[in-house]
């Protein structure tokens, strides 16, 4: 159990919350939710000790587990070693009986302390500690031939999934995830979610993937209004309820507007009359009923919508024979389809599988969008009459120039647009006011990837080319996206591992492993029952 105590935070005249009082209880699964910006991590950092609050107190437990975000802490370490680091007791323990063991000689004070020592290590299954660590390993897809690695050889994205099996590993009694589905790939999220359902003891977690709270979550904590709400369910059964009892507020509020409006012409008609008593209980009345002031959401909903400028053709795109390798890997090997125009195909497979490459290859003879020194090994991507692409790349480094504004930067993508028209859409992305005059190289990442949906919607394109665009988005700015993609009329690629996109947007599914493809004509629901049967 976790509980704090009157816990106050903020920045300047900035209020992220004010005097909170709550306890998170052994055996329910907690998603902290609210949009980039209301204090999710920092509340976060105060629960795990890494930030003291202004005010109040928190009561832990003593076994706390927290996903670590220094991917470099570690760098000098095995990657099983710091696995098993997570549990702090067990890795202390098996440390210094290392350090015993490597004595020349040994005294009778080392031999006791040994004994104590493997007290520990049997009570924290610190025989089966590298075994364990293994399993968790394998299930976030590290495959075992880098368990014995440094952690200093891995890519950015293996070290956080390492970190990952850190935080669960060992047994805590309290479980603290950032973004935990943050480099995961569907599959390996589908365990996570697995895993985290069977925890025992009590989990926090905060994620912008609807699916992945809705699956795992037993109530959500909500930061709104500058204090934190606890609701029953999943992400979804939060926003009924919320929704629900602010409308109800609100139409109460009303009520109560109205009949203080009456009760108000009475005393102005009859103040000077003869009927004071009554003037006087309805003073009292109007009191009594003064319409309490709702505080304000934080919640900022961003609108997208991608419309086209003209239809392409009936056949936007015909593949043939794509194949593309990096020395002995071939990433993609022989891969032939057709595009028809409206199709939405999700693009789905392990991390490093091809998705990527599969886009830079169907890109390459596209003078806006090449890879500068990308080159096909086998193959051809034809382009269909009249297809207008619109790109959003998984890297947007370099992409937004910097040294200009916001304003000015989008400018480019239609010099027929007025400043109003770039002024709305900005708008229609949360850029309000003087934020359309921000430095673009003051952008951050949730700020470029929205300066990015703007130049969509001022393009116009029929063909959108998607590489994991939720990175960096909060939920709020997720869901806007999914119902603009469900209602855009062109063509979509998207590479995503937001389960609810894919499920809600893609009527087709590429998935990739090992080189190959396989084209699924259906909706990834579909696809999922084939795969299944098969596999029974």
């Amino acid at each position: 159990m976790i509980s704090v105590s009157n816990i106050t935070m903020r920045y300047g005249a900035k209020v992220l919350f004010e005097e909170v009082s709550t306890t998170f209880t052994s055996g329910r699964r907690y998603g902290l939710t609210g949009p980039n910006g209301s204090g999710k991590t920092t509340f976060m950092k105060i629960l795990s000790a890494d930030l003291d609050p202004q005010k109040g107190n928190v009561v832990r437990p003593r076994k706390l587990s927290v996903l670590r975000q220094d991917q470099f802490a570690f760098d000098a370490y095995r990657v099983i070693d710091t696995v098993i680091m997570g549990n702090r007791g067990l890795w202390t323990a098996l440390d210094e009986r290392e350090h015993i063991f490597s004595k020349p000689d040994l005294t009778d004070d080392d031999g006791m302390r040994l004994a104590e020592l493997e007290s520990i290590v049997g009570e924290e299954d610190g025989y089966t500690a590298e075994a364990d660590a293994a399993v968790l390993l394998q299930g976030l897809d590290i495959p075992d031939e880098l368990h014995e690695r440094k952690m200093s050889e891995l890519q950015g994205g293996q070290k956080v999934r390492v970190l990952l099996a850190q935080a669960l590993f060992g047994k805590p009694q309290a479980l603290l995830l950032d973004e935990p589905t943050n480099y995961l790939d569907l599959d390996s999220i589908h365990w996570l979610q697995d895993f985290l359902t069977r925890f025992e003891g009590t989990l926090i977690t905060i994620s912008h993937d609807r699916h992945f709270l809705n699956s795992v979550c037993t109530h959500i904590a909500d930061i709104d209004y500058q204090t934190i709400i606890t609701y029953t369910g999943g992400y979804d059964d939060m926003v009924l309820a919320k929704t629900q009892i602010r409308s109800r507020l609100e139409s109460e509020n009303a009520q109560r507007d109205k009949k203080i409006a009456q009760l108000n012409e009475f005393i102005a008609r009859f103040s000077a009359g003869t009927r004071s008593s009554q003037v006087t209980s309805r003073k009292k009345e109007v009191e009594r009923l003064q319409t309490t002031e709702l505080a304000r959401s934080n919640i900022a909903r961003p609108y997208i919508r991608f419309d086209q400028n003209r239809p392409s053709g009936k056949y936007v795109l015909e593949i043939e024979g794509l194949r593309k390798t990096y020395g002995d890997l071939t990433v993609v090997d022989g891969f032939s389809a057709g595009i028809m125009r409206g199709e939405k195909i999700g693009l789905m497979g392990r991390n490093a599988q091809g998705k990527t490459t599969m886009l830079k290859s169907l890109l390459a003879n596209q003078r806006d969008y090449a890879e500068k020194g990308f080159v096909l090994d086998a193959g051809r991507a034809k382009w269909g009459h009249e297809v207008q692409i619109g790109y959003f790349p998984q890297d947007n480094t370099g992409v937004i120039e910097p040294g200009t504004t916001v304003l000015d930067w989008l400018r480019q993508f239609d010099a027929k647009a007025t400043t109003e028209d770039i002024r709305g859409i900005l708008g229609q992305m949360l850029f309000r006011g003087e934020e359309g005059l921000k430095p673009t190289e003051a952008l951050s990442g949730g700020e470029a990837a929205r300066l990015l949906f703007c130049k969509l919607m001022l393009q116009k394109p029929n063909l959108l080319i998607l590489d994991e665009p939720t990175n960096h988005l909060d939920l709020e700015a997720i869901n806007a996206l999914n119902i603009a993609l469900q209602r855009y009329e062109g063509t979509v690629l998207l590479v995503t591992h937001d389960h609810d996109l894919i499920d809600e947007v893609a009527t087709r599914i590429w998935h990739f492993e090992h080189g190959a493809v396989e084209d699924f004509k259906g909706p990834y629901e579909e696809y999922q029952q084939a795969t299944a049967a098969t596999r029974s």
